[in-house]
């Protein structure tokens, strides 16, 4: 049996925008809306879990002489 995948970010932010487009529409049954809650809830601590791991990422690689130092980040594919 394979190994679960970490979660994705951007399928997880995906998923939790459905749910927040089904509970804002305000129709769905109370137990419905109460399970799309806490799967919402799951997936906002997954996205949070995921952004802050790539910040420590990127703080290890920015470290120097045992320093962060900060750096501007210009992204190129403009």
């Amino acid at each position: 049996m394979a190994a679960k995948s970490a979660p994705d970010f951007e399928h997880s932010l995906q998923q939790l925008e459905g749910l927040v487009e089904q509970l804002e529409q305000g129709d769905l049954p109370i137990e419905d809306a109460l399970k799309a809650f806490e799967q919402g809830v799951k997936l906002t601590r997954e996205c949070q879990t995921i952004l802050q791991q790539a910040e420590q990422k990127v703080q290890l690689l920015t470290e120097q002489d045992g320093e962060i130092r900060a750096t501007d980040f210009h992204d190129d594919q403009e």
